[in-house]
């Protein structure tokens, strides 16, 4: 019994571990992290605009081909067009206009030279024909590829995952998250008692073949498109949202059906509490989907991966400590917080994913707050600290497809937390989420786009405060002392001109502080006094 138990609890440390881990953090980078981290010159020149990736599944052989048209719209002239894919799939050939063009290769990047003269305001295609046994996923979704697996029953279970890995691990795309393509069209063919789901809405299944064709009419990126193939059943809803009936359709193993249908009733209520907090659901025309997988779960634009098990928590467990984890399931309300900040609004380098990251840990908390009140929500929120470990910064190196420290999770959302309680105005807190969802809507952004966002729409300067969580592996400490009727306080372990106001109680009564490095004084105060910082906030305490 007591192995047994100690071996369930190293399970729970592993998949804690595993669900705040995308890459490991490198040091040193080399050409191929700058020609995928960076808008070489040959992305700049073409905007995408339509991807048609129309493949064969063969399970049995663990084996994709087929090809993906790109068009795009030139927006100055040039005759080099980088396509990205990777090893051990193949480019078997490149046309433009039923012409094969030449390719040169370099590592993942394959630069493609036109011989149709490229003129601005001009569309044009490219069709990339490829084929192979594409990266099998070791441990998905963090070491990314196509889980090859089997249901129960013996039967196929197949899905792909490639977030920070690349979409380029299963398919040929300009893989870079600075630039979505406008539409999409998703054809895959599988074999006969099979269904494949993917992002959108199903435009046709042609029955002779088994070939399904998922239309996406929003803009989405790359590492969010995806295939799900599986002995799948389909159930769904109507919800009557803000912008008008949004369905809602369940894509689940067959076996799995009635547990499906009971531990699905998240999904409204997550709509529900997003659309009050962040706005309308961003993509109303391709359907609110979600999928089982065989691995933990994935944001796929309108086709949310699941497998959490059916479980509260994350796999039955309450990160936060608190119990208030285990209220909701954390997949379902997780990856669907992820429709708004990574789906619509997408960070342009993989080095700012505290957006996607940041703000969907803080959503968990807000769905409580709407479902279970404010105190539910603080004390959540509050309790993910224990898995901050102020490693590295969260922003990490540009250009080289890196993203920073694991805290962009729980740091982030604290980050964002303390924000909360500095604006002091839960309505105009809530008008500044759904505004960037607004004003960001389909968008790619950089992190000082959404600071200064921020800043502006709630009338305080937060740079410094950014810097310091975000720029910096330091948590400010407030540090303090009582004598002779004074309380001395002061901020230490803080970048240059931090100035965060800071709420405190004194025996019980709150009272603001406006802290810097420099030693301030409050006068006519009891030395005997009891201080005690706000939680709300996130700073050490020093006395």
């Amino acid at each position: 019994m007591n192995k047994t138990v100690i071996l369930a609890a190293l399970l729970c440390c592993l998949s804690f571990s595993a669900q705040a881990q995308l890459q490991q953090i490198k040091e040193v980078f080399t050409e191929q992290d700058t020609l995928r981290g960076s808008i070489t010159p040959e992305r700049a020149w073409w905007d995408l605009n339509y991807y048609h990736l129309d493949i064969e599944v063969q399970p049995d052989k663990k084996y994709i081909a087929g090809k993906n048209t790109i068009r795009y719209k030139v927006l100055e002239s040039h005759q080099v067009l980088q396509v990205d894919l990777q090893p051990p799939l193949k480019i078997e050939k490149v046309t433009q206009d039923g012409e094969d063009l030449s390719v040169t290769s370099n590592g993942n990047a394959h630069f493609v030279n036109l011989t149709k003269k490229q003129r601005t305001g001009d569309f044009n295609e490219v069709i990339v024909h490829y084929s192979g046994n594409p990266k099998e996923a070791v441990r998905a979704p963090w070491d990314g590829g196509f889980s090859w697996k089997k249901d129960d029953n013996g039967k196929h279970f197949i899905a792909t995952s490639c977030q920070g890995l690349g979409a380029s691990v299963w398919w040929p795309n300009k893989d870079h998250m600075y630039d979505e393509v406008d539409s999409m069209l998703i054809s895959v063919k599988v074999p006969k008692g099979l269904t494949n789901v993917a992002n959108g809405r199903l435009r046709k299944l042609d029955t002779l073949t088994n070939t399904s064709h998922w239309f996406v009419s929003n803009p989405i990126n790359n590492y969010g498109v995806n295939v799900n193939i599986g002995d799948y059943v389909h159930f769904g809803e109507k919800y009557e949202g803000e912008n008008g009936t949004l369905d809602m359709d369940y894509w689940v193993l067959r076996d799995d059906l009635e547990k499906a249908k009971k531990q699905f009733k998240d999904a409204p209520k997550t709509i529900e509490a997003f659309e009050h907090w962040f706005g309308p659901y961003p993509f109303y025309e391709d359907s609110f989907k979600l999928v089982q997988v065989p691995y933990l779960g994935m944001e796929h634009q309108s086709s949310v991966t699941y497998g959490n098990q059916f479980q509260q928590g994350y796999l039955g467990r309450d990160l936060s400590g608190t119990g208030w984890g285990l209220k909701f399931d954390f997949i379902i309300i997780h990856e669907a917080g992820h429709e708004w900040f990574a789906n619509n609004i997408t960070n342009k380098d993989i080095a700012d994913m505290w957006v996607h990251e940041g703000f969907t840990s803080y959503s968990e908390n807000l769905y409580l707050d709407y479902h279970y009140g404010t105190k539910a929500s603080e004390e959540y929120v509050i309790g993910l600290r224990q898995n901050i470990v102020n490693d590295i910064p969260i922003i990490g190196p540009y250009n080289v497809n890196q993203e920073g420290s694991k805290d962009m999770y729980y740091k982030g959302s604290n980050m964002l937390h303390t924000i909360r309680q500095l604006i002091n105005d839960d309505e105009k807190w809530r008008q500044i989420l759904r505004g960037l969802n607004k004003d960001f809507y389909h968008q790619t952004v950089t992190t000082a786009q959404v600071e200064d966002y921020i800043s502006e729409k709630s009338g305080m300067d937060l740079s410094k405060v950014f810097d310091q969580y975000l720029r910096t592996s330091n948590i400010p400490a407030f540090e303090y002392k009582t004598e002779n009727d004074v309380l001395s306080y002061r901020y230490t372990n803080v970048v240059a001109g931090f100035s965060m106001p800071l709420r405190v109680f004194v025996d019980a009564e709150p009272v603001w502080l406006s802290p810097t490095a420099e030693w301030q004084t409050l006068t006519d105060f009891k030395t005997d006094a009891r201080v005690k910082v706000d939680a709300n906030f996130y700073v050490d305490t020093k006395h």
